[in-house]
């Protein structure tokens, strides 16, 4: 029961998983004894998801810091150079900084891309099995491994896999989350759904930006290019789904996107399937102390935030180069108080990211799907804060990019858009009326409107705390 076959053993080869294998192997060369490290898939076909299609450009640095940036070439990836933000049919223009360039392609080949390079590393055997529980030892209860069924015929049912480190990435509907976690799991905040469907040959409003519509009485819609013909939309929709999604998407969503984008969108309803993903929000609980040992979480497995800000893939990154040097720098992979260190140095480094990330992804949710006057505030203040350019612009998507790692930076941002919000309140022109041919008719405030306005301004004032500052205490409670 105590031998081990690896070092570390790795269930779900994906976006963490496979950086996490080719990371450690890669690293360990200079090791006196290399890594032996398994990596357990259950399908090694190419996969077929609507998510994790967009690779923010701090992605794009965590990659090359890994050896992987690679991955992005030869998949037909397109360069993308910042956002357009639309609303009411007015674009606004916010681009990466300096340079600076995410990619978007599709998640099967990328992934594809991923194994290939860790099935390359020395040191790396990568399984095609489905892993079905955890062996626990019957005395301590820590975990020396997992048992698998491979898919091959005649395989084993339950052939044990044991080893010094195992590492749970299988992803945002983990089988093992809560088994891992105990009493320290949190729960997991769904809040909505995606429904992705692939355009044929669209026109964005700016080309190689990804797009977010923000859309009149319902959730925002992204889009983005992912193929030379090939550009992603995902509509979101907030529980409970309407029962015949196509009708919804035809007659509620599609008349608010831009004219170029009315044709490919209605053709590919016809000809495509819609599908869905949840739009989770699960905040990292810290691992070691209250959790199982000899196990870890890593990825969506543990943490997940909004998709609409695209940072899922950068924060996973970030964790494996993170993870990769502190656990290279353990005397024994096997010694569970040596990792217990390592998983709160790990925990507390992560945190200027992927607090950064994680906030910013269902604070910016919450205003741009706004569904109450207040937040409606929220989501005019912010739209037109961009607008005015410059700093304005320039850290905010610096923060959303994953270049900047500063949750206090996006603390300041987030209230300065709120009391610009209130000032627009009391000096920008609003409709009154309708004239005679049918325009609108607009006029700024009278000063006997003031004191209503003060009292809605406290309402908007309050709303942003309550949308801004739970995440934060979130972030720094556990």
């Amino acid at each position: 029961m105590w031998s081990t076959s690896y070092d570390v053993l790795i269930v779900g080869a994906g976006i963490a998983g496979s950086a996490l294998a080719h990371a450690l192997a890669a690293a360990a060369k200079e090791r006196s004894r290399p890594l032996r490290i398994c990596l357990l898939e259950r399908s090694l076909a190419e996969p077929d998801r609507i998510v994790g299609e967009l690779l923010q450009p701090g992605g794009i640095m965590a990659l090359q810091k890994l050896g992987l940036e690679s991955c992005v070439e030869g998949i037909d990836a397109i360069p993308t150079y910042g956002y357009c933000v639309m609303l009411d049919g007015k674009p606004v223009h916010i681009p990466y900084p300096d340079g600076y360039e995410g990619r978007a392609f599709h998640h099967g080949r990328f992934i594809q891309a991923l194994r290939a390079k860790a099935k390359q590393a020395a040191g790396v055997e990568v399984v095609e099995a489905t892993v079905s529980e955890l062996i626990e030892c019957p005395l301590t209860g820590r975990v020396l491994g997992v048992r698998a069924t491979r898919k091959e015929e005649g395989a084993v049912e339950k052939e044990a896999f044991f080893g010094d480190l195992t590492v749970i990435a299988d992803g945002c509907f983990s089988n093992f989350r809560n088994q891992v976690m105990g009493k320290a799991a949190l729960p997991t905040d769904v809040k909505g759904h995606f429904v992705g469907l692939i355009l044929e040959d669209a026109t964005l409003p700016i080309p190689k930006h990804g797009t977010v519509a923000l859309v009149k009485g319902h959730g925002p819609v992204l889009l983005y290019q992912i193929g030379t013909h090939d550009t992603r939309i995902l509509v979101d929709v907030k529980n409970p789904v309407p029962p015949d999604l196509k009708n919804h998407i035809l007659k509620n969503i599609i008349p608010q996107l831009p004219a170029s984008l009315h044709l490919p969108a209605q053709k590919a309803i016809e000809k495509d399937r819609l599908r869905r993903m949840p739009n989770s929000f699960l905040p990292p609980s810290e691992q070691g102390k209250h959790t199982k040992e000899g196990v870890i979480l890593l990825g969506d497995s543990w943490n997940m935030r909004h998709p609409l800000t695209g940072g899922g893939m950068t924060v996973a990154f970030n964790d494996v180069v993170l993870l990769r040097d502190m656990l290279l720098d353990a005397r024994d992979l096997a010694d569970w108080k040596e990792i217990q260190g390592v998983l709160h140095r790990w925990h507390w480094a992560r945190k200027p990211l992927s607090s950064t990330v994680n906030i910013l992804s269902v604070a910016l949710y919450d205003l741009f799907g706004a569904h109450d006057p207040y937040l409606e505030v929220l989501r005019t203040g912010c739209f037109k804060y961009f607008e005015l350019g410059g700093n304005c612009v320039r850290e905010p998507v610096s923060l959303l990019a994953g270049i900047e790692q500063a949750p206090f930076l996006l603390f300041r941002h987030f209230f300065t858009v709120a009391l610009y919000a209130i000032w627009i309140l009391f000096t920008s022109p609003r409709q009154v009326g309708v004239s005679a041919d049918g325009k609108p008719v607009l006029a700024r405030p009278r000063p006997d409107e003031y004191p209503f306005l003060a009292v809605k301004s406290m309402r908007v004032f309050w709303t942003a705390c309550v949308v801004f500052l739970p995440l934060l205490w979130t972030e720094l409670r556990y």
